[in-house]
């Protein structure tokens, strides 16, 4: 790997080409796979770009969803490829792509030392030859993609018949990048999907080669290491490796929140770190059984990487991480947004994101599936939802159907976020006679849902000039909360900078650390789940509420002496860390005593 970070899936369509704009620079970034209609859509506008002729493959066509992914897969490869080729062949001279590659790389990397002894270097014959061992020895970014495992809806035959399970969204997504060009990663995330997991088995790509290389690999996106190993084991009884740990913060993070029982970021960190060698063995004497019972021989342990990504905000931060906790790399997703070379962010929402304070960003139950969701509520989507609301029709047109799930009133599934559910779930609530209260909070909980479908789409439509003439134009966003702290827009180049510490984008602004921004969010989690049970607590909840107050305080006491292991940040800054950590402590005991036991 060239680069120390990679962009993470950021929505459906803010980084569904982003390898187009960032790979040649050897930035690695992940494209989500869910919605075929937008990558239909945006492998037309590429083709066409470039000037060739574009044949679309129809919903009618067997097997198109698979065959469409395959395909536009297909095509960020040759164009990222063309992109890369022609950009070795430029000379090292200022302005060029090839000068723009190096100058990105972080000082740390060996590249990037051999690219400054070649601009040093006076011979020119000696200077000749280090330029071409730098042109063979650049490495351009990964395009790996993202598959949500719980979003895998059953589809049907145009008689109603439902198809096969290799049918369902998540494995056909997974069989149209088996299928594809890419020598890349898939990115499992949103928990575990037996049967996708184990469709992983049908595609030869996903396991060594004669000489123990894998042409296609596997990440698990992750929250703590138990639910990581149990997982990685399931993949290796089947002679898969995991060749990833992506840990992501529970809460901390952009698109859909899945919080742990407490577990906070630090201390799930140094269990990878303690525990990372013993898991290795472990998985690798599993792995090399089952690849055995298969006919297929290794004998060492594939690389497994641990990287972690949300909330991190400052290169002091990055650095901290990679080296304190070992990891490989770290992901930079949310700020990025502000990147207009690298994301797909219309002009409103950006320019909207660039006057927006901490108060903007929300976890809410916006999301269909009925995952805590990242929320911005200066989003036009948000704005949408309200306005049908105040006009008597909450809801939204549910078109494309792939966040369908709820059969309450129907037979077939249909979507949470929909008018046609939200009419029959709001008329049942009339029904019920509850007070005003409680009808309320009903009622926002219904109609708080966003089609997403759509939502995340749309800017990608918008910014490229794509947009259907009857199509929304409700931009629906969910970044991190980090994003708060970055105030304007900025180049690719500034945002690398500031990741390696070369740049501070964040000068002069006042940035809690990410740990303690973490451990905010989960007591906000703690207070409104509290809240939602306060009247029907019983011995269970109670019992799970304790336990998370536990873990919480178990992690403020590990970020207590961890303090003395921070080494690259200002004693003020250790100081208020500490600080910031005594006044969390006292209030989660507070809030726990207060809401629990009656005074």
């Amino acid at each position: 790997m060239s680069h120390t970070f990679h962009i993470p899936v950021l929505g459906l369509g803010f980084t569904i080409d982003t390898p187009l704009k960032v790979a040649r620079y050897g930035i690695s970034s992940v494209v989500s796979i869910v919605d075929d209609i937008l990558i239909e859509r945006m492998r037309r506008f590429h083709t066409e770009q470039e000037g060739e002729v574009f044949t679309p493959i129809t919903p009618t066509e067997p097997d198109s969803r698979a065959k469409r992914i395959t395909a536009y897969l297909n095509l960020l490869n040759r164009q990222v490829n063309q992109q890369f080729d022609d950009l070795k062949q430029q000379a090292f001279v200022e302005g060029t792509d090839i000068t723009r590659y190096f100058d990105l790389l972080p000082d740390s990397s060996t590249l990037k030392i051999r690219y400054q002894q070649m601009l040093a270097e006076t011979d020119s014959v000696l200077r000749g030859e280090l330029e071409r061992k730098l042109r063979e020895d650049m490495v351009k970014g990964e395009i790996d993609v993202n598959i949500m495992s719980k979003v895998d809806k059953m589809n049907y035959a145009a008689n109603g018949e439902p198809l096969s399970d290799e049918n369902t969204d998540a494995l056909a997504g997974l069989r149209g990048f088996a299928h594809s060009d890419l020598s890349s990663s898939v990115v499992m995330s949103a928990g575990m999907n037996p049967r996708l997991y184990s469709y992983l088995e049908s595609f030869e790509d996903f396991y060594p080669d004669s000489s123990g290389k894998l042409n296609k690999k596997i990440i698990l996106k992750v929250s703590d290491f138990r639910s990581a190993f149990i997982q990685a084991k399931f993949l290796a009884k089947k002679g898969l490796w995991v060749s990833e740990f992506r840990i992501e913060s529970g809460l901390n993070c952009g698109g859909h929140a899945f919080a742990t029982e407490g577990y906070l970021l630090g201390p799930i960190l140094e269990e990878f770190k303690t525990k990372r060698q013993e898991m290795i063995a472990d998985i690798f004497a599993i792995y090399q059984s089952a690849l055995q019972a298969k006919g297929k021989g290794i004998n060492e342990a594939p690389k497994m990487r641990i990287t972690v990504q949300g909330g991190i905000g400052t290169a002091e931060e990055n650095s901290f991480l990679l080296n304190y906790y070992q990891l490989d790399a770290t992901g930079w997703g949310s700020p990025f947004l502000l990147v207009p070379e690298a994301t797909n962010v219309d002009e409103e929402t950006l320019e909207n994101l660039t006057h927006s304070d901490s108060s903007d960003f929300y976890i809410s139950g916006a999301s269909p599936l009925g995952i805590p969701f990242n929320n911005y509520r200066k989003s036009t989507a948000e704005k949408q939802r309200i306005e049908r609301i105040e006009k008597g029709r909450p809801g939204s047109p549910c078109k494309k159907k792939f966040l369908v799930s709820n059969t309450e009133f129907t037979e077939e599934a249909i979507c949470t976020a929909s008018r046609e559910y939200q009419n029959l779930k709001l008329k049942q609530l009339d029904t019920l006679n509850l007070p005003q209260d409680e009808y309320k909070s009903r009622f926002d909980a219904i109609t708080e849902k966003l089609c997403l479908c759509e939502g995340l789409c749309a800017s990608a439509y918008i910014k490229n000039d794509i947009l259907n003439r009857k199509e929304s134009r409700a931009v629906a966003i969910c970044p991190g909360p980090n994003v708060a702290y970055f105030s304007r827009v900025f180049s690719l180049d500034e945002m690398v900078k500031h990741i390696y510490g070369k740049l501070n984008l964040l000068q002069g602004v006042s940035r809690p650390s990410i740990f303690v921004n973490e451990l905010k969010l989960y007591v906000e989690y703690l207070k409104k789940d509290i809240l939602q049970h306060i009247k029907t607590l019983d011995a269970k909840k109670l019992k799970q509420l304790e336990k998370f107050k536990e873990q919480l305080l178990l992690g403020i006491e590990y970020y207590k002496k961890l303090i003395g292991h921070i080494n690259n940040q200002t004693e003020q800054y250790l100081n208020r860390l500490l600080e910031e950590l005594l006044e969390i402590e006292a209030q989660i005991k507070q809030v726990l005593i207060h809401a629990i036991v009656p005074a």
